[in-house]
Parts: structure tokens; C-alpha cells; sequence
């Protein structure tokens, strides 16, 4: 079979294999699968081996953990494993545990490394492909006073250019142009200057790959992948339905300076833009330049590292019919700039995003929703957690504390961390295995809980009323090299509040949200009246309310969309910082204009007064000015939990999702060490809602769910059913009161449900007002009719209608 034949008959497998494998197809009998959900969609833990490989101790854990509830692993390789990675001996034991798989129907994840992070094959990429390890990029600099004849040799490695910058008039001259034979020459002009040489060089720290460069990447997958299919390739699309990689960012290269030898030829193709005069500012303030530099410096390397390693792996877990997952490294810190990049676009050609959640409980919470996000932006079904891991003594409720947080906020398919082969030997408890005394005997009900739960997150799409700006924008202006330590970040911009921003939404304010990439805002999103809508195929959603966190920069091809969607009526919160620059070159006049049309001319931080308890008229921490078409933009310069919810509930009353005693202006009881937290699809033309108490108390309050719904209560604790206790309200238009989402005065509505009647409903929405009652560490899912009732999504159309994509069934 040749190579494209190959590729078009892994591309259809693969598409096979996605549909039906991945927690199996969406069936029609939601309600049958949740009291008995079938197996696929039980969890697959990661599987260390960490001891002498024996086939009747693999066949032996395999069935036991069949028994425990899981239905599948992924084999990770580890430390003490005999024989040796990648060996023929190696190979054969990993056949007999697919096999063995295989015959009781369960799937297996190729986990691509030994150890981790992936990208060095055990170490036999350094042996064999050398010039495929990672590069960096190395800056000699050089304090000059002119006028003097300066004649320097360069320093090893790939010269990329030499700049020179006037370090009073920040003025940048080109002179790669001067280097000749090993050494630049250059008449330096007056004054003060600083000559700065960049080469690219070997790092191969830990013998990882260049993560920048597609063929580099492909000789590890020549090394373990397709080590891999000839060994197994009856089984690849079948039994192995998908393939993992772990933590391979940039802070493993020194100073996180990861770079490639193509990287100006690929700019310039690209770009057609020449980047050596804009070297200087990945390590320097350039002056006016240094946003626009910097995004387009670091964005161009992030966009080769998503092409470079995640497409090259997703193409070929392609063409052999299996999916991709797999987790960055640090997804909680502020600014990834220096680790993968950028935490959304690292995910655009990976079919299932991941994040990892070790070492301690909730560790990871921030990044939950900037993951599961990019999932939505990207139009993915399913979020990967690897979850548990490192954490010593693990109390057994955490099993389901862990579960409750990551799935009310979008991640759907868990991976718990970990089956030792070797349990005298664990290096990162727990053992989760039917070996644990502790954790064993709670495996198979555990189990059960998470496959409800996979079953009904699984499908449909995501439904929020707020979209957040991801700021990557200015997280790029804000780093820079030589500072820090980019494991922890390297340099957090100061301004940069927005996994702050987004806690307080979904753990405090309680208002579900989606980041939004800037790339996703420009392709992918429009402005429809006071509505901006994120236009995918499946996950499409509509927004009412626009939060830019806080940012020195931003793309002006977003800040353009976001003030038309204010002049249209729509509502824009800012918070912390109003941004100053543009990602774009010669385009910061533009963007002050812009913000001082919306938010009107500086204060920027500190000149709204008032505090989290004194929201009122004079006091408010807020500014707001209005649009000609009833728009509201609102600045927030310190935000906290109270304020913030004040601005929301200024700007809308009837959100998707409210708890009534937030409503009233105090929040339900929350005990220590969990959350209140929950989440709205549309799945199978049913509205789920997954509400989740992770906390140490028990929670009695009512929720307000928009629109004229049949509910049933759902435990996926027990799979059983039953009628919830529920009441139709009719919220009118009272004196402050803005009952719709976005609506524009004097307009009236019209509302189409599931079963496509329409009726008017003037000034007004129905709400469904809900008793929610959690015990400690529990959960529950409130279930819409599929015939009856909707969520609607109350929008201002010229036609007066709503589509059944806002909110009806899909």
C-alpha cells in the first residue's frame, strides 16, 4: 500500500475509531445509558512499568483491573523495567498485553516515551539523530561607544543576524549584511550602542527533539511510533485507538530559548516580513516596537511549535487511524510563553486536548477552564485530564473531588495517575489498583461514577453567556528572555489578572464563561446585533457579555470586532488595564482611540473608586458608558468577586445559569477544601446541567436556569432518577431591570423551542427555579425533556427570532 493510500485509510479509520471508540457514539437513549453506562466510557489509567515484565503477572493485572472497573490503560514505560525500552524482547511484552487486551474488549492509548517528557525515545534519538535535538537561540551583546572601528568574531553556532540598537534613541540597524569570514565589521557610528549577535545552537537537553522542526519530529516518531504500528498494526484503529505525550515544552532547552535553524527562512516566507531587526526585543525594550516584536516573534514560535510537534504527531496518528492527547507541563502558570507558547493555539491540531492534574489537590484549577476552552475554540469533543499522581495519602474522596471540579468546568475524559506493574516500588503514589487496600475496594463504583459522568459530558456543546479574550497578546509583549525561570513563568506582565478573573467567574460569581483565542475571535467569531457568536459546527455558542481581561496589548483586529460588537448594543467588561499597544506593528494610536471610544480617556487603574462592599451610586469600583445602541462597556480596575458580579448583574438579570442566593446578593454555604461549581450543555436535544458540591458541607439552595424547562434530577452517584422540585417564574421587565440577554430597548422577542412553536414573549423570559440539594463531595445532573422545555438563549434579532443553535436542541 503506498504512503497516500495509506494516509486516506488511516484518515477514514481514524475517523471511525474517533466517533465510535472515544467514550463510543452519542446514542439515542441518554437516559438508559446513564443508569448503565456502557464500558468505553470507564476510565483508562495510565499504567507504569516499573518492574521486570512477566506475561502471566501483565495477563493477570489486566483482568483484575478489567474487574476494578477500568476498561483499558495506557503502558508508560518506567524506570526498573526489564528488558529495555524499545527492544525486541520490550516489544513482544508490550504485544502480549494489547493481545491480551484485545480479547476482553478493551482499548489501549500508545503512551509515545519512555519516562517522560516526550521527545528523546529513551534516549535513542541522541544516539542515532543527533542533529535532531533541540536548539536554542543564543544572544552575544556587546556595550559599544562610537565612532570606533568594531571588528568581532562570531560566536559558534547558526548565525540568525546581527542588530545593533542606540541604546539613547532605541534606533535598530541591520548589519548581518557586514559579517564576513567568521566575524562582524562595522564604522560604529556616535554615541552609545549595543551590538548584539544571535546564532542558533545544539541544546539537547535531555536529548529531546526540536519540538520547532517537522522532520526533526518525524525521526522520533521514526523511533517509537512506527516502532510501534510494525510491531502492532493489526491492532492500531482497533484496540489501540489513540496515542499520548507528555510535557514536551520549551523550559527544558536553557533560559527556555528553544528555537530552529528555519526559523527566519519560515518568518519570511510567511510573514514576509524580515525578523533580524526585531531580535533585539526577545531580550530588550525596543521602544514603540517591543509589543508588536515580541507577538510577532514568540506567536511565530509558538505557531511552528503546534505545527512542528502536535500536527506532525496528530497527522500520523491520522494516517494510522488513532487520536492524539496529551498535556504541556506547568498549564497553571500565568504566562506559557516560555513553556509551550501559548496554552490555546498548542492545542489546534490535537484532537484531545489535555492538562495535568498532580501533586496536590486542585493544583491545576486555573488552567481547567483555558484547556477546556480550546477544545471549544477548536470545534474538539473531548478534554483530557491525567489526574491524581504525586499526591501522598490521598483521602478516597478525592477520587471524586477531583472528578467534580475539572468536569463542571469542561474537562470530560479522565485519566487517573496511576496502575504500578511494581507496587513495592511506586514513585508517585497512589497505586490505583485493586493492589491498594486503600484505593482498591472503591475502584469499581468510582469507576461507575466517572463513566456517568463521561456519558453525558462527552456529547453536545457547550453553552455560556460571557466570552473572556485569552491575553496572549499581551503575555507575549510582557516576556522576554534572561529573566526568571520559565518553568514558573519567567515574566508574569504585572497587568495579566485573567486565571484570576476567571476563578472568581466560575468558583465565586458562578457564571460560566469560554476564552476565546485571538485567532478564534478573528476566523471564527461575528457580531450579530448585541451578540457575538462563536461560529463552529457543533460547539457553536453566542455571548452577551465581553470580558478583556486585563492587557497592555492587544491584536487590533480584535479590539476592531470587540468595539462593533459595543457600538451594536452588546456589553464589554474590562479589568485591571486598559491596553495601550497593539500586537500589530504601527497600530497603538489606533487601539488608544479605540479604548477611550469605549471606556472613555484614562483613569487606567486606580481612579474608580470604591470597594467590594460599597457598590452603590457614588461608590461603585466600576466606570460605565453606554453605546448609542444600548451598549455598555465597563471598566473594573481592581476586580473582586463582588464587584465583578455587580457589574454582570447590572449588565444582564436573566443569565443561563443562576444560584438564586448569589441572585439575592449571598452566596450558598461552601465548606473548606471543595467548590460549588457546574456546567450547561445541549446534549441529544436535552439541556445537562452538571452541578457539583466538591466541598466538606452539604449545599440547600434553589437555581434559576433560563427558559421554560421539564427537569428530572440525575445522581450519577447511583444512576438513579427522579422528578426534580421545580417551578415556572415569569421574569418581567421591572424599573432597573434588563430581563434579556442583550436586549435593545423597545424590541420585542420571539422564542422557538424544541418544538419549533413560536410565541411572543415581550420584555420577558421564563425561568426555571430549581431545588438543588448536595451532600459533601457529591454531584448531580438536572436533565431537560428532549421533547419538552428549552434553555433558550434570549438575543436581539432584526427578525425577532431565535435560532434553535442558541440554545435549543442539537
Amino acid at each position: 500500500m503506498s504512503r497516500e493510500s495509506r494516509r486516506r485509510f488511516g484518515v477514514m479509520t481514524f475517523v471511525m475509531a474517533a466517533s465510535i471508540v472515544f467514550g463510543g457514539m452519542a446514542r439515542a437513549d441518554l437516559r438508559d445509558d446513564f443508569v448503565n453506562p456502557p464500558a468505553s466510557y470507564r476510565t483508562r489509567p495510565l499504567w507504569f512499568w516499573n518492574g521486570p515484565l512477566d506475561p502471566a503477572e501483565t495477563a493477570r493485572m489486566i483482568e483484575r483491573s478489567l474487574e476494578s472497573g477500568y476498561s483499558g490503560f495506557g503502558i508508560l514505560p518506567a524506570q526498573g523495567m526489564t528488558p529495555g525500552f524499545m527492544s525486541p524482547e520490550f516489544l513482544q511484552r508490550y504485544r502480549e498485553a494489547i493481545d491480551k487486551a484485545a480479547q476482553l474488549g478493551m482499548k489501549m492509548c500508545l503512551y509515545d516515551e519512555y519516562w517522560f517528557p516526550s521527545g528523546s525515545a529513551g534516549g535513542q534519538l541522541a544516539e542515532q539523530y543527533p542533529e535532531a535535538l533541540s536548539k536554542r537561540l543564543d544572544m552575544l551583546a556587546l556595550d559599544v561607544e562610537g565612532p570606533k572601528l568594531l571588528k568581532q568574531a562570531l560566536p559558534p553556532g547558526l548565525l540568525m543576524g546581527a542588530v545593533a540598537m542606540n541604546t539613547g534613541t532605541r534606533e535598530r540597524l541591520n548589519l548581518t549584511d557586514r559579517v564576513r569570514d567568521g566575524a562582524l565589521t562595522w564604522d560604529v557610528p556616535a554615541g552609545p550602542w549595543k551590538i548584539m549577535l544571535f546564532t542558533c545552537v545544539p541544546d539537547g537537553a535531555r536529548g529531546l527533539v526540536d519540538y520547532l522542526d517537522p522532520e526533526s519530529v518525524r525521526k522520533f516518531i521514526a523511533l517509537t511510533y512506527e516502532k510501534y504500528y510494525e510491531k502492532l498494526p493489526e491492532h492500531f484503529g482497533k484496540t489501540i485507538d489513540s496515542a499520548f505525550f507528555d510535557e514536551p515544552t520549551f523550559h527544558w532547552v536553557e533560559g527556555g530559548r528553544a528555537w530552529t535553524g528555519a526559523f527566519n527562512r519560515e518568518f519570511l516566507n510567511r510573514r514576509g516580513l524580515d525578523p533580524v531587526p526585531y531580535y533585539p526585543a526577545l531580550w530588550y525594550d525596543i521602544g514603540p516596537e517591543t509589543a508588536a516584536a515580541r507577538n510577532a516573534l514568540f506567536g511565530f514560535r509558538a505557531e511552528l511549535y503546534a505545527e512542528g510537534f502536535t500536527k506532525t504527531l496528530q497527522d500520523w496518528c491520522h494516517e494510522h487511524g488513532i487520536a492524539l492527547t496529551g498535556h504541556q507541563d506547568q498549564e497553571e502558570v500565568v504566562n506559557p510563553v516560555g513553556l509551550c507558547g501559548d496554552l490555546i493555539k498548542c492545542f489546534q491540531y490535537q484532537d484531545i486536548p489535555g492538562i495535568d492534574q498532580i501533586f496536590q489537590y486542585g493544583r491545576a484549577s486555573k488552567a481547567y477552564k483555558v484547556v477546556s476552552s480550546a477544545a471549544y475554540n477548536y470545534d474538539r469533543r473531548l478534554v483530557m485530564t491525567e489526574c491524581y499522581g504525586g499526591i501522598k495519602d490521598m483521602p478516597v474522596e478525592n477520587l471524586y473531588k477531583e472528578a467534580m471540579d475539572q468536569f463542571a468546568k469542561g474537562i470530560n475524559f479522565m485519566v487517573p495517575h496511576a496502575v504500578w506493574y511494581d507496587s513495592a516500588n511506586v514513585i508517585f503514589p497512589p497505586e490505583l489498583s485493586y493492589k491498594s487496600p486503600v484505593y482498591g475496594p472503591a475502584l469499581p463504583d468510582y469507576n461507575q461514577y466517572v463513566a456517568r459522568l463521561q456519558r453525558m459530558l462527552q456529547h453536545g456543546r457547550h453553552v455560556a453567556d460571557i466570552a473572556v479574550l485569552y491575553p496572549i497578546a499581551t503575555l507575549q509583549a510582557g516576556y522576554h528572555f534572561g529573566v526568571g525561570t520559565p518553568y514558573t513563568g519567567g515574566v508574569i506582565p504585572p497587568e495579566a489578572d485573567y486565571m484570576d478573573v476567571g476563578e472568581m467567574l466560575a468558583l465565586e460569581v458562578r457564571r460560566d464563561y469560554t476564552f476565546l483565542h485571538p485567532e478564534v475571535l478573528d476566523e471564527k467569531c461575528s457580531v450579530d446585533g448585541p451578540t457575538l457568536r462563536l461560529n463552529n459546527e457543533v460547539n457553536h455558542e453566542a455571548y452577551c457579555v465581553f470580558i478583556l481581561p486585563g492587557s497592555q496589548a492587544i491584536h487590533w483586529s480584535n479590539l476592531r470586532k470587540i468595539n462593533e460588537f459595543y457600538d451594536r448594543g452588546g456589553t464589554v467588561v474590562a479589568t485591571t488595564q486598559l491596553p495601550e499597544h497593539s500586537a500589530e506593528f504601527g497600530e497603538d494610536q489606533k487601539v488608544r482611540e479605540a479604548i477611550a471610544a469605549m471606556f472613555g480617556p484614562p483613569p487606567r487603574r486606580s481612579d474608580a473608586g470604591g470597594s467590594e462592599d460599597a457598590v452603590g451610586p457614588g461608590s461603585r469600583p466600576y466606570t460605565v458608558r453606554t453605546s448609542a445602541a444600548g451598549g455598555k462597556a465597563y471598566f473594573l480596575p481592581r476586580p473582586t468577586p463582588g464587584s465583578l458580579k455587580a457589574i454582570l448583574d447590572d449588565a444582564v438579570s436573566v443569565y443561563d445559569v443562576a444560584l438564586e442566593q448569589d441572585v439575592a446578593g449571598h452566596r450558598p454555604k461552601v465548606g473548606r477544601g471543595g467548590n460549588l461549581s457546574y456546567i450547561h450543555k445541549v446534549v441529544e436535544g436535552r439541556g445537562v446541567f452538571f452541578f457539583a458540591n466538591s466541598s466538606d458541607t452539604s449545599v440547600d439552595c434553589h437555581v434559576r436556569i433560563r427558559g421554560k424547562l421539564d427537569l428530572e434530577q440525575w445522581n450519577p452517584h447511583t444512576g438513579e432518577i427522579a422528578a426534580a422540585e421545580s417551578a415556572h417564574l415569569a421574569a418581567g421587565r421591572g424599573k432597573g431591570d434588563r430581563s434579556n440577554l442583550c436586549e435593545a430597548p423597545g424590541t420585542d422577542r420571539r422564542l422557538v423551542g424544541p418544538s419549533r412553536q413560536i410565541g411572543h414573549v415581550p420584555f420577558s423570559a421564563h425561568v426555571t427555579r430549581v431545588r438543588l440539594v448536595l451532600p459533601p463531595v457529591e454531584s448531580r445532573f438536572l436533565v431537560s425533556s428532549a421533547t419538552g422545555g428549552q434553555s433558550p438563549r434570549l438575543e436581539d434579532h432584526r427578525t425577532s427570532t431565535l435560532s434553535p443553535r442558541d440554545g435549543g436542541p442539537q
